[in-house]
């Protein structure tokens, strides 16, 4: 599974796209768990911790919305993390 952090997120993950390898039957609260697990450094000044981010950021499954957090992925799936935006 890839994953791929935009704006804030990306700045707290320190990279744009990261690949997991998770069981089958892996949900995307599984997923989620994986990246709170990988070793970072800490983010630049300003930018809140990635687990906060996560905790408020909405997230496409495959380019679609995805609210259920159960959602089992496959091994070719792609989870973008789109932290709250603010401006207009």
């Amino acid at each position: 599974m890839n994953v791929r952090y935009f704006a804030a997120a990306r700045a707290a993950a320190g990279v744009e796209e990261e690949r997991f390898e998770l069981p089958a039957g892996s949900t995307v609260e599984t997923l989620l768990g994986a990246v709170l697990d990988v070793d970072r450094p800490a983010p630049p000044a300003g930018t809140p911790p990635l687990a906060r981010l996560l905790s408020r950021s909405s997230f496409l499954l495959n380019e679609v919305a995805v609210r259920d957090r159960s959602v089992v992925l496959g091994p070719d799936d792609v989870v973008d993390v789109l932290p709250p935006f603010a401006g207009g």
